[in-house]
């Protein structure tokens, strides 16, 4: 319990340091001044090449930046998931950044996104009513689902739609009326820099029926329609425990019974606590399910969780952020490049032939500082200390090979291996009598993090 607190009350922990107002630029990707537009439709209706090259170039140039700010980002974010004292905070910023999937690719605005991550980390644990309420004014959002280009008269449906379908009840929740009354609701609703903007001359302000909730309705009553419908809690604990724990068995499946039951308290308690996420998830984390082994289906590891979970409980050195970055990319998972509106789709998609490798690789880097796919020189000249990782052992227990082999099973799986990897890692350690202690225990490491087992959580 104590254990629980100490990581849902991650508030009482400092703070990682904040980036500087010079980290990320906010005005790289900064709308046309007016004088710029009537430059632009000047050049354009005389038709001077000259000047149309040169604002060309600057947008180009402007592009070019806004990548290398992204990437830097990129950097900066997997740095603060291994380096943070609030573990599940960064946890569950990731969780919301694959719920509400935005990606750099659409909206080519790497402050926006920015922006986007601050808030998911304001209202991580937090309240998911008021996150819905700040995601339908949240820019990046709006760009990426073309809100700024709903209008009265002329609605765009894609934010209403997804909101329901993948953001909140799931399909069969609603009906196709309920879309395109959302859509109203949702007229005007855009942004102007880097804030949020209602435009009351786009806005629908007739009278709507949505879910069941009729008047003249805005986003905000759209999004209390939503929250009154009983498939909301039901979906977000669904979602919650398929990235804790693992999915939720198919009908016929023995193990689904007591998953279903679990999800449905989770949703009523997610319901009393009137969308506060922090009960919900603390009676997750403390229930036996959470806990069973065997009752508990086992998830695979999704490249983030791979990569920083290695760095924090191996205690790797991080190497090079921009590596690391690259060799989550080919396990699948860029950050902030979700690949579409769905988010990842994770589980078994995460491995296949290529992925597996460059898994094995990864960890290969961590503990060697060997570059993926590379036989140069290690990357930098720290070397790996396994020394936390057999801390407390008592002298019998670091001698004999077979004692040691099963203490290193143990603290680094989180699910139970065969007696003939456990033997023929004692055998290995065997082989490497004559080698330091602390070599050899690298070595196995290497050995345990390729394991099939290693992938899951």
């Amino acid at each position: 319990e104590r254990a629980v607190d100490s990581l849902l009350d991650f508030e009482r922990a400092p703070e990682y340091p904040k980036p500087k107002a010079e980290d990320f630029d906010g005005g790289i990707m900064a709308q046309p001044t007016e004088e710029a537009r009537r430059e632009l439709m000047r050049a354009r209706r005389t038709q001077d090449e000259d000047a149309l090259a040169r604002i060309r170039q600057a947008r180009q140039e402007r592009q070019r930046l806004d990548r290398g700010q992204i990437a830097r980002m990129r950097r900066w974010w997997l740095g603060r998931m291994i380096e943070t004292g609030r573990p599940l905070e960064e946890k569950l910023t990731l969780f919301w950044h694959g719920h509400f999937a935005t990606s750099y690719r659409t909206i080519e605005n790497s402050y926006h996104l920015f922006l986007q991550n601050e808030l998911f980390r304001r209202h991580a644990a937090g309240s998911f009513a008021g996150l819905l309420r700040s995601i339908i004014r949240d820019p990046a959002m709006l760009a990426y689902l073309d809100n700024n280009e709903n209008r009265k008269g002329r609605p765009n449906e894609n934010l209403a739609r997804e909101l329901m379908e993948l953001f909140t009840l799931g399909e069969g929740a609603y009906a196709e009326r309920d879309i395109k009354e959302g859509a109203r609701a949702l007229t005007g609703y855009s942004f102007e820099g880097n804030g949020f903007v209602f435009r009351g001359a786009d806005h629908d302000d007739g009278p709507k029926s949505i879910l069941g909730r009729s008047g003249r309705l805005t986003g905000d009553d759209f999004v209390a329609a939503v929250l009154e419908k009983p498939a909301c809690a039901d979906f977000i604990a669904s979602r919650v425990y398929r990235f804790f724990v693992g999915e939720i068995p198919p009908k016929g499946d023995p193990k689904r019974a007591p998953v279903v039951g679990l999800v449905r308290s989770l949703a009523g308690t997610l319901r009393a606590a009137r969308y506060e996420m922090k009960p919900m998830l603390r009676r997750l984390f403390l229930s036996e399910h959470f806990h069973d082994r065997e009752g508990a289906p086992a998830r695979i590891k999704s490249p983030a969780e791979l990569v920083v979970g290695a760095v924090r409980s191996l205690r790797t050195p991080t190497r090079d952020l921009g590596e690391l970055t690259r060799v989550m990319e080919m396990m699948g998972q860029s950050l902030f490049f979700p690949p579409s509106v769905a988010g990842w789709e994770g589980g078994r998609s995460w491995i296949n032939s290529s992925t597996l490798f460059a898994r094995a690789n990864a960890l290969r880097y961590l503990l060697t500082g060997q570059p993926q796919g590379g036989d140069g020189a290690p990357d930098g000249d720290e070397r790996y200390d396994p020394a936390p990782m057999i801390e407390g052992l008592d002298h019998r227990a670091r001698a004999e090979p077979a004692l040691l082999a099963r203490e290193l099973l143990n603290r680094t799986l989180c699910v139970e291996t065969t007696p003939e990897k456990e033997k023929a890692l004692a055998g290995y350690l065997r082989s490497l009598a004559r080698e330091d202690l602390s070599t050899a225990v690298a070595g196995a490491l290497s050995l345990v993090t390729a394991m099939p087992e290693y992938q899951l959580c």
